[in-house]
Parts: structure tokens; C-alpha cells; sequence
């Protein structure tokens, strides 16, 4: 199959591109920085430049005609830096600018993919408390609610071109050399870490094997549609999880990180992304016939770190 790829170069998408060209797929990223990109990917996946927010130019539309799909995960990272109105807006652009501009070069004459695969997460159903959550559960109002309402909806416009439309919600992705585990890591293994604030909020992880694989697996099943829940079955309360990173570095994890230290560095940021949480489960994608490789989470970080049991 040919595949087209935005955000390849990043901590999901390498070893995404990594994976379809191992299993036979014809891979193309669009990227903003062709030359940087052909040097972090394998030699076999092939770059062509794009902006980003901007309509792709004739390079870009002609490496979407003839794709068969596209999977979009173009977007700034949304921990980077605290919440300002100017970091907000470059938020909604790389994410929601991004996706509009890529569906609608999707309109042009003799380019139609037949899937469109658009990464959301589940910053979606805002801040819900120990409610369950699944892909019917209405979303919040916070800022990163709307924001993945709007990403979404800028790729569901899609559909009505007769694009198959998926939308992964992401959640925290656990893996050896980035995201948010590289940042932890450090001070645990230090015996300086622990719980965020009561540390009673929730955290819906995935392995990031299992989100490659689950892309994967949207990519080849045609059941595949809509919002599918991209977390493994057994979320757990961020106490748990700090508890848990620390059994498998055998180190201490009890120093709490007050949340109102949290709320001063990082304002709005804190209490959206690390102080509240949501207990999200992957009722479609189970339903659908994925199996987790790690769906638990001490088995994830053995994995993860190559520590034995």
C-alpha cells in the first residue's frame, strides 16, 4: 500500500514509518525539513517537503495522488512550554491549520485516498474524575477539549468525500528515547520522584508498540472508523503509576510534587494535562479484534527499561 505520512519524524512516527516499510508498504513523509528528515528515517521511506499549515504545493499533491492513505500526526508538542495565548494559537494551527490544509488538498482532482487516518487524544473528554470513559462519551470544555473537538472535526471533513475516517485518541505513550517517560525518568532513578498533586487522578497509557501497532491495524481493517480510544484496557491512577516506575527502577517513588507548585510553573497546563485525568478504555478497538501486547502497565515499563522481572 502506498502511505503518506505527516509528523513521521516524531516519537511515534518513526517507528511507525519504520514498521510499514518492514511490512512491505510504500511510505512517503511530508515534512517541513526534507534533508533533517531523510537523515532520522530509513533510507526506504521517501520525503517530500510541505509547510504544514499551508495547502501542499505540486510536490506535495503529487505524492498524495495515487496514495491509497494518509495518516496524519502533524502537531506541536503540547507540553512544551506553558500556556500562553500565542503558544495556544501555534497549537490550534499545528493541529487544526495542519489537518484543514492536508483534507483539503485531499479534495483536488485525482487525489482521493481511500483512508484518512487523524491522531487526536483524549484531552478530548476533558477532565471527567473517575468516570469510565469510552468513544460514545461526550467531550469536555477545557481548552485541550476543544481543541481535539476542532482537530477532529477538521478531519472528519473528510468523510464527506467518501475518505474513510479514523481518529486515534492518544493517550500518554510510554517508550524508551522520548515523550513524557524521558522527562520522568531522571529523577527516578534518582529516588526523587513520585506523585503529582494527590496523585489520585488517572492516567490512560499506551506502549508505544501497541499505538503503532494499533495504527497499523486501522490501516488494514476496514472495520476501522471514527473515534477509536488509543489507551491500553487497565488505566491507572497516577500514585499507581508512579508507584509502579519505581518497583520496576527498584527505587523509591513517595516525593509528592505539590500541585500548587505545579499550578505557578505551569498554570493553565498543570491542572489540564498533569493534575486532572481521565479513565479512558479501548471499547472499539477491542471490539474490532486488537489485542494489547502490554496492557498492563508494570509489563509496559519492563519492556520499556529491559529490566528483568
Amino acid at each position: 500500500m502506498r502511505v503518506v505520512v505527516t509528523g513521521g519524524t516524531g516519537f511515534i512516527g518513526r517507528p511507525l514509518c519504520q514498521k510499514l516499510v518492514t511490512l512491505g508498504h510504500s511510505v512517503i513523509v511530508l515534512a517541513r525539513d526534507p534533508e533533517s528528515a531523510r537523515a532520522r528515517l530509513d533510507p526506504r521511506v521517501s520525503v517530500t517537503g510541505w509547510e504544514g499549515t499551508q495547502r501542499p504545493d505540486h510536490q506535495g499533491l503529487a505524492a498524495l495522488a495515487g496514495c491509497e492513505a494518509v495518516i496524519n500526526l502533524a502537531g506541536a508538542p503540547i507540553g512544551g512550554s506553558r500556556w500562553t495565548d500565542r503558544v495556544k494559537d501555534d497549537l490550534r494551527a499545528s493541529r487544526i491549520g495542519t489537518t484543514a490544509a492536508l483534507v483539503s488538498a485531499l479534495s483536488t482532482p485525482g487525489v482521493k485516498p481511500g483512508l484518512l487516518i487523524s491522531a487526536s487524544a483524549i484531552g478530548y473528554y476533558g477532565p471527567r474524575g473517575d468516570e469510565t470513559l469510552t468513544e460514545e462519551s461526550p467531550p469536555g470544555t477545557e481548552f485541550l477539549a476543544t481543541l481535539c473537538s476542532g482537530w477532529e472535526a477538521a478531519a472528519r471533513a473528510a468523510e464527506p468525500l467518501g475518505i474513510r475516517v479514523v481518529l486515534p485518541r492518544i493517550g500518554l505513550v510510554l517508550g524508551k528515547d522520548g515523550g513524557a517517560l524521558s522527562k520522568m525518568l531522571p529523577l527516578f532513578r534518582l529516588g526523587l520522584g513520585g506523585p503529582l498533586g494527590s496523585g489520585a487522578q488517572w492516567i490512560s497509557w499506551i506502549h508505544r508498540d501497541d499505538l503503532v501497532d494499533l495504527l497499523v491495524a486501522a490501516l488494514e481493517n476496514q472495520t476501522f472508523r471514527g473515534p477509536v480510544n488509543a489507551t491500553a484496557p487497565h488505566p491507572v491512577m497516577n500514585r499507581e503509576f508512579a508507584g509502579t516506575l519505581g518497583q520496576v527502577l527498584n527505587r523509591p517513588a513517595r516525593l509528592p510534587t505539590p500541585g500548587f507548585v505545579l499550578r505557578l510553573v505551569l498554570g493553565q497546563m498543570a491542572d489540564e494535562l498533569l493534575l486532572t485525568g481521565q479513565r479512558v478504555l479501548p471499547q472499539r478497538a477491542e471490539r474490532w479484534g486488537y489485542r494489547f501486547r502490554y496492557p498492563r502497565l508494570a509489563e509496559a515499563f519492563h519492556a520499556i527499561l529491559a529490566v528483568r522481572r
